[in-house]
C-alpha cells in the first residue's frame, strides 16, 4: 500500500550501509585518520558488493 511494510532487499541494505559508513569516514576524516581509513575501507567493500549484485 504505501511501501512501509515491503521488506528491503540485499542491494538497498548495503547502499544503506554504505552511505552510513561514508558518512562516519567524512566525520572521522579530520579527527581520527587511522580509524577514517578503516571506514573508508569498510565502505569500499561493501561498494564491491552491491557492483557484483548489480551486475546479476
Amino acid at each position: 500500500m504505501f511501501g512501509i511494510f515491503k521488506p528491503k532487499s540485499k542491494l538497498d541494505k548495503l547502499q544503506k550501509q554504505y552511505e552510513k559508513l561514508m558518512s562516519e569516514w567524512h566525520k572521522l576524516s579530520s579527527i581520527d585518520r587511522a580509524k577514517s581509513d578503516e571506514k573508508y575501507a569498510e565502505a569500499q567493500k561493501i561498494l564491491d558488493q552491491i557492483t557484483v549484485l548489480k551486475q546479476s
